[in-house]
């Protein structure tokens, strides 16, 4: 009697699909392949609503199917405007995509909500970056300083920001915390490389009030001296950050950094 009631059991667990838990442990665990599977699995079995789409879209987030992120947590925040979570990934799958627009309108959302989330506060000091507005940044990378201490990718990013504004002393003390932390990371060691290059070869520092265009200019010419003078170093360097400064110069110094690579 034990063994088949045992299995009835067993047979209304398989028809009900996989526990939406065990779903989400996947993909923490990032055993991707096989949340899908059990995503899916759990959607034919005729499982459906917020957990679900929940779900469906963190699994998209850790795929990296940045679009599919964006409009799926998107839809959950329309039909709940306090869903924090979903509109600081927004902004982050917004971000990636490129489109500063929706990203800062998803941020704001969040921040809105009384944000204690670091990744809020991140991506906002990402979008200060994108506009040059270094207060802002300095105050939102503070902000996710705060809440989530010793962040790797908040220091990062907070290098990052220090790189644009060719303030290369402080960004170097920040990636070698940041590199520190996560010794693993290569984006942190690419970004300290590039600023201890900077600080060996003595690129152009930014002037008081000197405009994007004008900096980024100096540094493109800095790249090209340096390459008639055989320091590819110095020339990867220089050219490297006028892509990082001015978006006029992007072409110009994207070409000539992928010539010099060549060499």
């Amino acid at each position: 009697m034990i063994p088949a009631l045992v299995a009835a059991l067993l047979a209304v667990q398989a028809a009900a699909g996989p526990d939406p838990r065990e779903i989400e442990h996947a993909i923490e665990a990032d055993r991707l392949e096989q949340a899908r599977q059990m995503l899916a699995e759990a959607m034919a079995a005729g499982q459906s609503g917020v957990e679900i789409d929940r779900l469906a879209a963190d699994l998209a987030f850790a795929k990296e199917k940045w679009a599919t992120a964006q409009v799926s947590y998107a839809a959950l925040l329309h039909a709940n405007p306090n869903d924090e979570r979903s509109a600081v990934r927004a902004a982050i799958a917004s971000l990636m995509l490129g489109d500063s627009v929706k990203a800062a309108a998803f941020v704001d959302a969040a921040i809105a909500l009384n944000s204690s989330s670091w990744e809020a506060w991140n991506a906002k000091g990402v979008l200060c970056d994108l506009g040059r507005d270094w207060t802002c940044a300095d105050e939102a990378f503070a902000k996710a300083r705060t809440l989530s201490p010793d962040n790797p990718e908040v220091l990062n990013n907070h290098g990052w920001s220090m790189i644009l504004r060719g303030e290369w002393d402080e960004a170097l003390t920040i990636l070698e915390q940041a590199a520190i932390l996560d010794p693993k990371s290569k984006r942190i060691q690419n970004n300290l490389e590039l600023t201890r290059e900077a600080l060996a070869d003595e690129l152009p520092k930014r002037r008081p009030g000197e405009s994007d265009v004008d900096f980024a200019a100096r540094l493109n010419d800095a790249g090209v001296a340096a390459e008639q003078n055989g320091d590819k170093k110095r020339a990867i360097a220089a050219f490297s950050q006028a892509l990082a400064v001015s978006d006029t110069w992007y072409e110009r110094a994207a070409n000539n950094l992928k010539r010099v690579q060549q060499k």
